[in-house]
């Protein structure tokens, strides 16, 4: 597989690896959601100022308003995460 192959099929199984622990496996519950930016996202919740900011930040992602974040809503996380990481690392 190619690099971008293997960045998507990453991207799915992260996704996979957390959705379904706490119902279903198609979402990420809050839960989830927390327990998956814990363990691979840990420098940006340690940006975070106060813990309000990440629930706001969590609430954000759930575009469609079902308290869940699906495949599609993760994947627009980690596309925002990148642009950002990608802005500031041009800056340098």
């Amino acid at each position: 597989m190619s690099q971008l192959e293997m960045a998507m099929a990453t991207l799915i199984q992260t996704f996979d690896k957390y959705a379904g622990s706490d119902g279903k496996k198609s979402t990420l519950s809050k839960t989830e959601v927390k327990t998956l930016m814990e363990k691979e996202l840990p420098g940006l919740l340690k940006a975070a100022k106060n813990p309000g900011e990440v629930d706001k930040f969590l609430k954000g992602l759930d575009f469609n308003g079902d308290a869940e974040v699906d495949f599609q809503e993760f994947v627009t996380l980690v596309v925002a995460l990148t642009c950002a990481a990608h802005s500031r690392f041009c800056k340098q």
